[in-house]
């Protein structure tokens, strides 16, 4: 398991390298410049071949990779030739260097759009739109949405997966629907942002009912021969019916979404048992008989968290807040709200050893220019609905799909990173080598298309990253070269080299703060 898991991040992170450098390196040559070595990873060279001026290798240390350029360090006090001018990096014009810098984060973005592209014209398999359960007293409700509802249109925009909510139209007027096997037009009056926040924060994901005991086993609920699969079926059940719960031998952790019809689950040992007369709806009845929903599964404890420093762990079920009963995860998140201001509360945990209460205070944080208070869990909650083939519906519908991703995923890492400059997101949210790697064994797991979607999410981090107006990262050197075209000249050697210095500095504290991190979420 580990070779592969490993054989898989250098996978994904092998391509992700090589275009970054053929970016800087195609720039390089089209301007002339020499350029010396073209190197996947650093270090000791492993294997080198040479052809032309150029020594091509792979090196010892896989985590990046780098072009080497003649002429390029501007602090070098070694007198050019005339001949070796016209081909040093430093002695071309401000805007050659500029393309030969730029080179590389463009070629991440390319590499995104065109991975984006190839998904959109190709088809992958999406999970379709259906909103979760909608409550009476919604917003979503009072437009006419119901749960189970599958979005199909909004305004005159075909929606393939919530991905295509976020529309350019100001309002939506018109929202077209998927219910019963009919197709149901509403007529609406709601802004678009008020549209995705409310699909956001006010419509829970339709849950599969599967359900956990203390031990952690995964179990679904069968009556008259049929397995429940769906909130529906489940709702029908009532007090006194016998019914017989089947343990779960796959792993259900990685599905994300159930879809019964392609998704098939290997059953084995079952029990009869006889649902609680007194109960007043189903997941009451089977509370008494030991099985809780999944949702109320931890799934992940966040670092630096009030759970994580209560000892709350991944596997554990939380089952009751204060003195009430947890029967939600979503339940679970407004009574957190509703306190309103950080005070401590008890929580009932479950797990193979017991119950146990447990005392914590949220920690307040920023989200959405909005204060919120977070525990610090992540629900082990399995969305429920069919996968979907979404295909683009030609050449020129493939391409403006690709620009919109790509357009949208360069705004949310931005964005994400701007919540970071500023504190709105904690630092324990970088991540770094472990994490990708997690990441990508995660996502290839679900399948090609989802493993070629997180890498042109990380292609277009990488590009971002690298933009930085940082010293040695690709961004810094761009301002060195924009105070050249404002100055009418070059920083002086001196002010060069507490640049770099800095640079140097203030990028290796990054890089341990997401080495550090990973080694706390996955190593400790």
């Amino acid at each position: 398991m580990l070779i592969s898991g490993i054989l898989v991040f250098f996978l994904f992170l092998g391509p992700l390298v090589f275009f970054h450098e053929l970016g800087h390196f195609l720039f390089a040559r089209l301007c002339g410049v020499r350029v010396e070595t073209f190197s996947i990873g650093f270090g000791p060279k492993l294997f080198k071949w040479k052809r032309g001026d150029t020594v091509y290798a792979f090196s010892a240390i896989p985590l990046g990779g780098y072009v080497k350029m003649f002429g390029d360090d501007p602090l070098s006090k070694d007198e050019l030739s005339e001949e070796d001018k016209k081909v040093a990096y430093t002695h071309k014009s401000k805007w050659q260097r500029f393309w030969i810098v730029f080179g590389g984060p463009l070629a991440n973005f390319v590499m995104a759009f065109v991975l984006y592209f190839f998904l959109a014209v190709d088809g992958e398999k999406v999970p379709e739109p259906k909103l979760g359960v909608i409550k009476a007293d919604s917003k979503f409700h009072s437009l006419g949405l119901r749960t189970g509802d599958v979005l199909k249109r909004l305004n005159d925009k075909k929606i393939y997966n919530f991905d295509d909510v976020n529309i350019a139209d100001s309002q939506i007027s018109k929202i077209l629907v998927g219910r019963g096997g009919e197709e149901v037009e509403l007529e609406t009056q709601i802004s678009t942002e008020n549209f995705q926040s409310n699909l956001l924060t006010s419509v829970t994901q339709l849950k599969a009912p599967i359900y956990v005991d203390a031990n952690g086993d995964s179990f679904l609920i069968e009556k008259e021969g049929g397995v429940v699969v769906s909130i529906e079926e489940l709702s029908n059940l009532k007090g006194g019916d016998t019914i017989t719960i089947q343990k779960i031998e796959s792993d259900v952790s990685k599905l994300g979404v159930w879809d019964p019809e392609n998704t098939p689950l290997k059953l084995s040992s079952s029990k009869s048992a006889t649902l609680d007369e007194n109960a007043d709806e189903v997941n009451e009845a089977l509370r008494t008989l030991g099985y809780y929903p999944r949702e109320l599964m931890v799934n992940k404890v966040t670092t630096d968290s009030a759970a994580k420093e209560a000892g709350i762990k991944a596997g554990d079920i939380i089952v009751g807040f204060d003195n009430a009963e947890v029967s939600s995860f979503i339940d679970f998140k407004n009574m957190v709200q509703d306190l309103k201001e950080p005070k401590e509360i008890s929580l009932s945990v479950l797990n193979s050893k017991g119950l146990r209460t447990v005392e914590l205070t949220p920690k307040e944080t920023v989200y959405n220019e909005k204060k919120v208070l977070l525990v610090g869990i992540e629900s082990g909650i399995i969305g429920f609905g069919k996968m979907i083939e979404f295909q683009a519906d030609g050449i020129f519908s493939g391409l403006s799909i690709a620009l919109k991703r790509t357009v949208d995923g360069t705004v949310n890492v931005v964005g994400m990173f701007k919540k970071l400059i500023f504190g709105e997101v904690s630092v324990n949210n970088l991540g770094g080598p472990i994490a990708i790697g997690k990441a990508a064994n995660d996502y290839f797991d679900l399948g090609l298309s989802m493993f070629l979607r997180l890498m042109a999410l990380i292609s277009i981090n990488l590009a971002v990253i690298n933009l930085f107006p940082i010293p040695v990262l690709d961004g810094g050197h761009i301002v060195f070269i924009l105070f050249e075209l404002v100055n009418g000249g070059p920083l002086s050697r001196k002010k060069l080299l507490y640049a770099q210095q800095f640079g140097m500095s203030l990028l290796f504290l990054l890089i341990f703060v997401a080495v550090f991190n990973d080694i706390k979420r996955f190593l400790l």
